[in-house]
């Protein structure tokens, strides 16, 4: 058979059953007496195509044909080319032309202007502001799934579900808060259900600008199952069309068309949650139903309110924030009770405080998160608002059992599993609860709206394999963050850090860090490095040029970063003669280790204890820490330390450090055989 028979013939066969929505790939390739792989393999090397898509292509162009040359409505021409549901058909042939079936069935097109054309893309804007690397991993999207990483964490699961952006179907686009927000909330009670892995809101969110197929969609996501939907809102009538597709085949194994007066909003949410659920067989608990079936609230004033606040809280800029804030507030006037609106409330006040020195809504996050459990002490935002009122005042033993119970309500918590994640890597550092909640967030958030933050993400998932000692795990992921985006200049400074954890060659590490110093002048991060390195070369005048900087900025900008570092910076200071800003160093220090709640408070105090010269309480400090599971990789140096140097010649120096390094490595073997167990690794 010549390729231009095969697709002719393909073509031929694809009309012949236009009209059968089951008439697939599998079944194309019986028909042509093919198998399914070979039939995939000419289809892409013809067309360029999936055999998915190249089917749906022939009925899309069928169905555009139709509209122009009969007078079918929209509806029944869907029906008639295969498509089970008009919203389906109506997403996919915007998707396919640039424009909705309605406007060619009306003649508002010309012939000429009717030519597909490629989708508009969206204007993103990404503004990274970090302090220290480990913040990436706030509120950050994260993933692992890109085709390129072969060696990724994430295999399909089997109840695994990702629910698309619901399309507008009304010609009036004021009413797309209302669409969103039944999305929102369809993913927010499938979210609940432990037994399936539901992907994040910010994972799907690229797809509503995007025209890409539903296995495209589903090789990226690995996931089995997608949610669609479409609808509008006229006057005090919802109408909605919702579909389940499995992946797999790329076949609608569910769908409904809903008409609904407002009032009846919650119940159809509910509704839609438990037929999607009994359709994929996923196991929904007493408890979870329980949740389910929350109505946020009676007022629907109020939750129209809290709709249209969220594009603007989810935007999670300081503009954003504040638009929402009062919508959030007129949504409490409607109805004094609304847990929900408490909940973000608050949230919106710690991230709008979270890198202020001098905190100006302290106060407010804890009265909103407070009144938020009040009215609903078993939602899971409301535990995260007032974990964040824990994390904001430092009462880090108090937000880690909110978090807990946050993810206990909602396992599939984006929000929470970052949060946790950060909590361990940062608040209490615990380096294998670190990488677990890493890996968990990887699972959920697994697609990044575009290139940049794909890099991103790859920045963060490494630094949490390097803290345990994944180091040539760390560097494939940093590999693949400077391919997403070569201009991160994170990658190019951790992949500095993790080359030197794999050869121990400080003028190597001097000279890639300085490399990316001269990009950027004011990059603390490097700045305390480069002053590090010197500092364990005990070269004290060049890492007293560079902290002299470090200095100089973190004041400028008031910035309470790297408390631990100012030990450091005061020997420094003191081997150049500048004794009295030495003392004031070594006083800061000595403030920030009576306070840090941490495991390496013992380690700090064994360091001072070495500065003073008190070799034997040094020594005594390093053997408790030296008892501690889940420190970070960086610790196995400290024998380099200078500080450390008047503890050589003690005769149980040796065997500490060798405790310390037989402990990391077999917590390091441990953690390794965990996750592989769980799946994650």
């Amino acid at each position: 058979m010549i390729e231009a028979d095969f697709i002719q013939q393909a073509e031929t066969i694809v009309l012949e059953h236009l009209s059968q929505e089951q008439f697939g790939v599998s079944e194309l390739a019986q028909a042509m007496n093919m198998s399914r792989s070979n039939l995939l393999r000419k289809i892409k090397k013809q067309t360029g195509l999936s055999a998915s898509q190249f089917i749906r292509q022939i009925r899309l162009k069928k169905g555009r044909e139709m509209l122009q040359e009969t007078s079918l409505t929209v509806s029944e021409i869907s029906f008639e080319v295969g498509f089970a549901s008009t919203s389906y058909f109506i997403k996919c042939f915007r998707e396919h032309y640039g424009y909705p079936p309605g406007k060619l069935a009306k003649g508002e097109l010309t012939e000429e202007v009717a030519e597909p054309h490629p989708p508009r893309s969206f204007p993103w804007k990404y503004v990274v502001g970090a302090v220290v690397l480990v913040v990436l991993a706030i509120f950050l999207t994260r993933s692992l799934g890109s085709k390129e990483d072969s060696t990724s964490p994430l295999g399909e699961i089997e109840k695994s579900i990702a629910v698309l952006p619901f399309l507008n179907e009304s010609s009036d686009s004021s009413n797309m808060y209302f669409i969103n927000g039944l999305m929102e909330a369809t993913l927010n009670n499938l979210q609940k259900i432990e037994d399936l892995r539901v992907i994040s809101r910010t994972s799907v969110e690229k797809y509503r600008y995007q025209a890409r197929s539903i296995p495209e969609i589903a090789e990226e996501l690995r996931v089995s199952y997608f949610v669609e939907g479409s609808g509008q809102k006229i006057g005090d009538q919802v109408l909605l069309n919702i579909q389940l597709i499995e992946a797999a085949s790329d076949k609608h194994i569910w769908a409904e068309q809903y008409s609904r007066e407002i009032g009846n909003v919650f119940e159809l949410q509910n509704e839609i949650a438990k037929k999607i659920a009994a359709a994929i067989k996923a196991v929904v608990t007493p408890a979870e139903l329980e949740q389910i079936e929350k109505i946020p609230t009676e007022n629907l004033e109020a939750y129209d309110l809290y709709l249209q606040a969220l594009p603007h809280f989810h935007a999670r800029t300081r503009e954003g924030l504040e638009q929402a804030l009062p919508l959030f507030n007129q949504a409490i006037e409607q109805d004094p009770q609304f847990s929900l609106a408490y909940a973000n409330l608050a949230i919106s006040y710690y991230f709008l405080d979270i890198f202020q020195v001098d905190k100006q809504y302290t106060d407010s996050i804890n009265t909103y998160a407070d009144k938020a459990l009040l009215y609903d002490p078993t939602s899971p935002v409301s535990l995260l608002a007032k974990s964040f009122y824990y994390i904001h005042t430092k009462d880090y033993p108090s937000a880690l059992p909110h978090l807990e119970k946050a993810l206990e309500y909602n396992p599939n918590s984006s929000a929470v599993v970052q949060m946790l994640t950060d909590y361990y890597a940062r608040f209490v550092p615990n380096t294998a609860k670190h990488l677990e909640y890493a890996l968990r967030g990887v699972q959920l958030e697994i697609g990044a709206e575009d290139s940049i933050a794909q890099s991103y993400i790859y920045v963060s998932m490494s630094h949490a394999l390097v803290q345990t000692g994944f180091i040539d795990e760390a560097l494939h992921y940093i590999d693949l963050s400077i391919n997403y985006n070569p201009n991160n200049e994170f990658s190019y400074y951790l992949k500095a850090l993790i080359l030197y954890a794999k050869d121990l060659d400080v003028e190597k590490v001097k000279r890639r860090l300085l490399k990316e110093f001269r990009k950027d002048t004011t990059r603390l991060d490097i700045l305390q490095e480069v002053a590090k390195l010197y500092y364990l070369q005990e070269n004290y005048d060049s890492a007293y040029f560079y902290f002299q900087q470090f200095v100089a900025i973190r004041e400028a900008r008031a910035w309470n970063v790297y408390p631990n570092e100012n030990i450091t910076i005061g020997w420094v200071y003191e081997k150049v003669g500048l004794p009295e800003e030495a003392q004031n160093f070594y006083r800061a220090f000595e403030e920030f280790s009576a306070k840090d709640p941490s495991i390496y408070r013992s380690l700090w105090l064994g360091i001072d204890y070495a500065r003073k010269g008190e070799r034997e309480a040094a020594i005594e400090q390093l053997k408790t820490f030296a008892n501690h599971d889940d420190f970070q990789y960086w610790f196995l140096l400290l024998g380099n330390d200078p500080i450390l140097k008047s503890l050589h010649s003690h005769p149980e120096f040796s065997s500490v450090m060798q405790k310390i390094k037989d402990r990391f490595w077999e917590n390091h073997r441990v953690l390794a055989e965990s996750l592989r167990g769980k799946g994650l690794l």
